[in-house]
């Protein structure tokens, strides 16, 4: 099964982030995962500038590496997103991101997919990046299996980090037991349920200038 990673610390995989998503990638390997990870740090993802051309046409004018990664996306059978806590939010690399995946989220196109998450902090409050990190993942189509948070200890350090890393394997490893089995999380069911038809409808009531999501949910259908 391919697990694709992406990484929005400006560091890569070199600061608290990249350490702690490490252990979550053993943990899928060991669960028989083929990993792929995408930098953010070694991508240029440009801001969405609401053109509106992806709505029309299925895919991104903007001539950086989004589509690429869009492409590993659709591709992949689980992703895991990871970010360090900047005031309360993710990182602008990947923000970027996700503004990006307009025709994703307007098309479910990440349905049937898995997604995880890894956030790491300099002094805690990692619950709400989380939770905005796990909506992402819903609006994306896909069901979260959960993530893993932490403030750092220093650097690439982290409390209790025996505990920590222990629990990282196994959000790795429950990524791909979820992809094997097909598991179903019937407490996501009516967010996604809810946001997939309110997508149906947004695209039905602009479907003379989004002529590409129109044709897509008339065949969906």
């Amino acid at each position: 099964m391919k697990i694709l990673a992406i990484i929005g610390s400006p560091h890569g995989m070199k600061g608290n982030t990249g350490r702690l998503l490490e252990e979550v990638l053993t943990g899928a390997q060991q669960g028989g995962g083929e990993v792929e990870l995408v930098s953010l740090s070694e991508s240029m993802i440009l801001p969405c500038v609401s053109c509106d051309v992806c709505h029309k046409t299925g895919d991104c004018h903007i001539k950086d590496d989004y589509e690429v990664i869009k492409a590993k996306l659709m591709a992949c059978d689980g992703f895991i997103f990871a970010s360090p806590n900047y005031i309360h939010s993710v990182t602008a690399q990947i923000k970027a991101l996700f503004d990006r995946c307009a025709n994703i989220i307007h098309c479910v196109g990440l349905e049937g997919k898995y997604g995880a998450i890894v956030e790491t902090s300099g002094g805690g409050e990692d619950a709400e990046v989380l939770r905005y990190m796990e909506q992402v993942v819903n609006t994306l189509g896909a069901q979260s299996v959960g993530g893993i948070g932490s403030p750092m200890a220093g650097f690439r350090t982290f409390p209790n980090e025996a505990a920590l890393f222990t629990k990282a394997q196994e959000l790795g490893r429950e990524l791909c037991r979820c992809i094997e089995k097909r598991q179903h999380f019937p407490e996501q069911d009516a967010y996604l349920s809810a946001f997939k038809a309110r997508m149906q409808g947004l695209v039905e009531y602009r479907k003379k200038e989004w002529i590409y999501e129109y044709e897509f949910w008339q065949v969906r259908k």
